[in-house]
């Protein structure tokens, strides 16, 4: 049987695909289910979801969860946390990667890098270009940044066309092996996208989708999760 999902998994499609979709051989394997899988950012996702696409399990941002499941989009009390996703920089392979273990060691690399690709469409871009405007360097740094899609910010990084990419670091990863994770924003800047998953309240293989949140939320996808960029939450 095959089952119907939508992801959010912080990009969208791209060529280098989604890193969710490296998963879905595992998850068809455990679950035994064939998965139909569509990506899309945050925000498209839902908005899908509101307009009535059919699905059996949709992963997506913790709090757009809750507003489904008020809508009735979800079902109640289906819903698991089970993970999050912070932002990092990307770099081309085989170049210098810039120090960002602080503050002003990130505040020197944007200021100093050539130019800077991010999601401009999706809630890291917000969080990133609010960022700048705090540091106090947004005038500095604006006129390098290229907006791009979410899941093309690792593959424009990887093609030369930008020197830094300020992305969540699944997207990073997945653009691998041209480009490589230079590093995670500090502590003290860091945004993490935090992600859930829940059955449709008009799910047809109900079996089938909770099989898949089990997975995704048991022992055995751990490392998994962790090879793609995706904390546990504690």
């Amino acid at each position: 049987m095959r089952s119907p999902l939508l992801s959010s998994s912080c990009s969208a499609q791209s060529r280098s695909g989604p890193p969710f979709l490296d998963l879905l051989p595992v998850i068809e394997r455990v679950t035994g289910r064939r998965i139909a899988a569509s990506f899309g950012l945050n925000p498209a996702v839902k908005m899908r979801i509101e307009s009535g696409e059919t699905f059996d399990v949709a992963i997506i941002n913790g709090e757009m969860l809750e507003d489904l499941i008020r809508q009735g989009k979800i079902a109640f009390g289906s819903q698991r946390a089970f993970g999050r996703v912070g932002l990092g920089v990307a770099v081309r392979a085989g170049a210098p990667k810039p120090d960002l273990r602080s503050v002003e060691a990130l505040k020197r690399a944007l200021v100093s890098a050539k130019s800077i690709a991010y999601a401009g469409e999706g809630s890291s871009g917000a969080h990133f270009t609010a960022l700048l405007a705090r540091l106090g360097i947004q005038e500095e740094v604006g006129p390098k940044l290229r907006s791009v899609g979410g899941g093309e910010t690792g593959q424009v990084v990887a093609t030369g066309e930008a020197e830094l990419g300020v992305v969540p670091v699944t997207t990073i990863l997945a653009a691998a092996p041209g480009a490589e994770l230079a590093g995670m924003f500090p502590a003290e800047l860091q945004s993490y996208i935090d992600f859930a998953a829940g059955l449709s309240a008009a799910a047809t293989d109900v079996g089938g989708g909770n099989a898949l949140l089990n997975f995704l939320t048991g022992p055995e996808s751990d490392e998994l999760l962790k090879s793609k960029g995706v904390e546990r939450l504690t």
